[in-house]
């Protein structure tokens, strides 16, 4: 498997169960599938991480494991968590502090049976009625041979090193951006290429959107625009761009949006055409610009959405109506381009000093000095 955060996983399972832990991990699925979330590890802050699925995970089985479930046979009988504990429980949480209610109810268990189709079991039990959540048991209650082996402990601390792992790796990235503050006026290309390259496909999506909103908010900081409700009184105006919240955030499908214009921004790494037509349906059809984590050209990506959108709607009238409001295409290409241009504008110190704002307020990242 090629993620080098096992060798922790390993070293973890070793720590609990000796010799045991790597037929304990062959067994696991559910440990299985902590690997394959947790590939990002030792790729850095610029890598995707992925928090919402195993922190589900993390917060049940702390409940578990608070209520000595590990230790006694009685788990059957427990009467359940309420939704509200471990909503806010996962909040608290490094990099949790907006993740929905998603990955509790649905999209956990889900995802896991992509990956273990043939399985019996999903890891999240819940009553609808109550609202009260479980954690499956079988799958961390592992048998070898004769004796049984209870994992629970061992999954919250693997957790846990996961997302201490990414939290260096930000930190790591907010102080080499502080470093590059420093030193941009000597070395203006090494800075220049350290943005361009939180412009690819593989960065995080959040990255991806911090970095688009400050390169396109001082791209368009020296466009003007003349407007006025009398022609007498024609009122001159710079383009602003605002971010409407936080990144990936469940804010009706509006990322940013320009003033005077009123246009909307809405920024996205999926080709998913029905995801395109829920953000437009979300602001009633308004048009919209799509910031597009993609190297493909502009038209073919418009081409490609139209032509998924003929498959799964057929219907042509209602797809062209979709199709109008989608005002522009920007893609990675078009990114390289608007930020080498602000930088011409002389903007390469405010571009590198909004990232560093927008990553601090992101992922709730705190110097000791400020506290």
């Amino acid at each position: 498997m090629d993620n080098l955060f096992v060798t922790i996983i390993k070293a973890t399972l070793k720590k609990y169960f000796g010799n045991a832990s790597d037929d304990i991990f062959e067994r696991s699925q559910i440990l299985q599938y902590i690997a394959i979330k947790t590939r990002s590890a030792n790729r850095g802050a610029k890598a995707r991480g992925s928090f919402a699925n195993l922190y589900a995970i993390y917060v049940v089985l702390e409940d578990y494991v608070k209520g000595g479930f590990d230790k006694k046979n009685s788990y059957s009988k427990y009467k359940g968590v309420e939704f509200t504990k471990l909503f806010k429980r996962q909040r608290e949480l490094p990099f949790g502090a907006k993740l929905q209610n998603h990955a509790l109810n649905n999209r956990l268990n889900s995802e896991f049976q992509k990956f273990f189709p043939s399985s019996e079991y999903v890891p999240i039990l819940r009553d609808l009625e109550t609202n009260k959540y479980w954690f499956n048991e079988n799958l961390i209650i592992i048998k070898i041979s004769k004796k049984t082996y209870n994992i629970a402990q061992a999954i919250i601390e693997i957790v846990d090193k996961y997302a201490q792992t990414k939290k260096d790796a930000f930190e790591q990235f907010v102080q080499t951006c502080l470093e590059l503050q420093g030193i941009q006026g000597k070395k203006l290309k090494e800075v220049t290429n350290f943005i361009l390259g939180l412009l690819e496909p593989n960065i995080d999506a959040r990255l991806f959107e911090i970095v688009s909103y400050s390169i396109l908010k001082y791209y368009y900081h020296d466009q003007k625009i003349y407007w006025g409700f009398d022609p007498k009184k024609i009122r001159e105006d710079n383009l602003t761009l605002y971010k409407t919240g936080r990144t990936n955030a469940n804010d009706g499908g509006v990322d940013f949006v320009m003033k005077p214009l009123g246009r909307f921004f809405q920024v996205t790494e999926t080709l998913d055409v029905k995801k395109y037509f829920l953000d437009i349906d979300k602001i009633h059809r308004y048009p919209v610009t799509f910031v597009i984590k993609s190297q493909e050209k502009p038209k073919h990506l418009l081409s490609g959405i139209k032509a998924n959108a003929l498959r799964v709607y057929s219907v042509k009238e209602i797809v062209g109506r979709y199709m109008q409001c989608i005002e522009e295409i920007i893609n990675i290409p078009r990114l390289h381009q608007c930020f080498m241009e602000a930088v011409k504008q002389g903007y390469l110190k405010k571009i590198l000093n909004e990232i560093v704002l927008q990553s601090k307020i992101e992922f709730n990242y705190e110097e000791e000095d400020d506290e």
